[in-house]
């Protein structure tokens, strides 16, 4: 069994340092939600490299709210219901598409600056969207815009101190309380931070996969410091895969934003060819797991590497004005969209899954709580609807506040908590190797195709790593690669045993969604495996 704790360790012995919140993670979750804490908390934000390293950062589309006159929460929801292939909740969703333009109104007044067209804000549209609904900030670098003006908030703020380049290793947890975290300094020193609140905050795990429009920061750090706590996580096997991410000699797998194809971009294949017309009615707007696998069979069916995205027949000064980002990427490699097809392929985008939240984002484990893309809040069901993940972390961090000020103060009494397997050094594969061996292997067996052979031999193989688990931890690449490890098994594991297809969830040997009996979630549970969850909300 996967151990409590990556480390020894005996509290006695540490620094104690306490707040009254800690927030873990600096992208738009991490950055609101201690913004609003601070109004009456003091807040330590910890981020394991800077303010400006996160998911957002690199999100082009937009946030997605009910702003214009002809769209409506029910509209929101509805869409927001299909994408989530039958398995979202539905009193989550009621939250969020009724509570994210007060969201989106609290970013303007925090200082984000959203394109506007003759002095209102612009609104655009994105696949499986029924509405212009996604307001976006200089073209395509709304993630960026939106951190750039919380990262200022948050800077400027008596009650928030930043602890850039420490790791939370691991959360310390007394009588069932979540009382704080272990965290590792940058030279290595560590302390116990104890707060009345913990909020992670620390984004997805698209480092998971080889090819993934995620930073490097992106491991799954919270889901598995939260399973390791007891914490129950859902949904693992609801992995994202953006259909258009840069396939180009030399370049990262650059996100090509949903919003290319929502202003007309069409696909085609090596040979030139229009193909989704042949798997979905919406063509290039339908849903991102539709378009993924079809992108892949354009691929297999023509034995290339890659498909063309081709916005060409829309003017120069359109694209340059509301791609701007991308424009400027892409010509960086010698490739001018304006008048070239680009060529695109899928790459791990969002996790669905996370650790299972209340509608005040409290986890199974009280004083625990989660945000974001680590979360799962029950929003986003099988499959997120596009620009749907920052109104989500919005206006669920909102909620978050509200409860941690109900929250009574934690007991003075002294919390003894230790651990002592008797860890050591010992020679190992370098984590480098250990890291992108883990990558290969979930390409080939747990990706955007899955069968039983395929995933039981993912699962032998990522099993043969367990041992590093005795051995002595101490460099934040070790404790990636445990929690990338950890994350990795929890995806396979669910992908075993959902046979069905659903969502971002593909099984060639159970091609077909099945209500009947898989209309329900899996929970994920250190000490008892895997739980299955039946709601009447799904």
């Amino acid at each position: 069994m996967i151990p409590q704790y990556l480390v020894d360790f005996d509290l006695r012995e540490l620094p104690t340092v306490e707040t009254d919140c800690i927030v873990i993670g600096s992208g738009i979750a991490g950055l609101f939600t201690a913004i609003k804490a601070s109004e009456d908390r003091r807040v330590i934000l910890i981020t394991k490299k800077s303010l400006m390293d996160s998911n957002t950062r690199y999100a082009q589309g937009g946030i997605a709210a009910v702003i214009a006159e002809d769209d409506s929460p029910l509209y929101h929801r509805q869409d927001t219901l299909m994408a989530g292939a039958g398995i979202c909740s539905s009193s989550s969703v009621d939250v969020l598409v009724n509570e994210g333009p007060e969201g989106v109104r609290e970013l303007i007044r925090l200082g984000t600056l959203f394109d506007q067209e003759d002095g209102v804000l612009a609104l655009t549209q994105e696949g499986a969207h029924s509405h212009r609904r996604i307001l976006h900030a200089n073209g395509d670098a709304t993630g960026y815009e939106i951190v750039r003006a919380l990262a200022k908030q948050v800077l400027e703020h008596h009650n928030i101190e930043v602890w850039d380049d420490h790791f939370v290793i691991d959360l310390i947890t007394d009588d069932g309380e979540c009382v704080g975290a272990l965290v590792q300094k940058p030279h290595g020193e560590r302390l116990f931070l104890k707060g009345d609140a913990t909020i992670l905050c620390s984004g997805g795990a698209g480092q998971l996969y080889r090819y993934t429009t995620n930073p490097e920061v992106a491991t799954g750090d919270g889901v598995a410091i939260a399973y390791r706590a007891g914490a129950h996580i859902r949904d693992m096997e609801f992995i994202q895969f953006h259909p258009t991410a840069l396939s180009y000699p030399g370049a990262p797998r650059f996100l090509i934003s949903e919003a290319v194809r929502g202003e007309g971009a069409v696909l085609r294949n090596i040979k030139g060819e229009r193909f989704m017309e042949k798997y979905h009615e919406l063509l290039e707007l339908a849903p991102r797991d539709v378009v993924a696998r079809a992108i892949v069979s354009e691929m297999e069916e023509t034995k290339s590497t890659f498909v063309y995205l081709d916005i060409t027949h829309e003017s120069a000064d359109m694209v340059k004005h509301r791609f701007p980002t991308i424009y400027k990427t892409c010509i960086g490699y010698g490739l001018d969209i304006t008048s070239d097809w680009i060529p695109v392929a899928p790459a791990a985008h969002y996790m669905m899954g996370g650790i299972k939240t209340d509608l005040n984002g409290e986890s199974s484990i009280p004083r625990l709580f989660a945000c974001g893309e680590v979360s799962s809040t029950g929003v986003h069901g099988a499959n997120r609807l596009a620009s749907n993940s920052l109104s989500e972390a919005i206006v669920f961090g909102g909620r978050i506040v509200e409860r941690v000020r109900s929250l009574p103060k934690l007991k003075k009494t002294d919390i003894s908590a230790g651990c002592d397997l008797g860890r050591q050094e010992h020679p190992t594969q370098a984590m480098v190797e250990r890291r992108l061996k883990l990558q290969k292997i979930m390409v080939r067996y747990v990706g955007l195709r899955r069968n039983e052979e395929m995933l039981v031999k993912g699962l032998e193989e990522l099993n043969r790593q367990l041992p590093i688990f005795g051995g002595a931890l101490t460099k934040r690449e070790d404790y990636e690669f445990a929690n990338m490890l950890i994350c990795s098994l929890l995806v396979t594991e669910s992908a075993l045993a959902r046979e069905e297809s659903r969502g971002a969830h593909y099984r060639e040997d159970f091609p077909q969604r099945d209500d009947e009996h898989w209309r329900k979630h899996l929970l994920q549970i250190r000490e008892l495996g895997i739980v299955e969850e039946t709601s009447d909300d799904v």
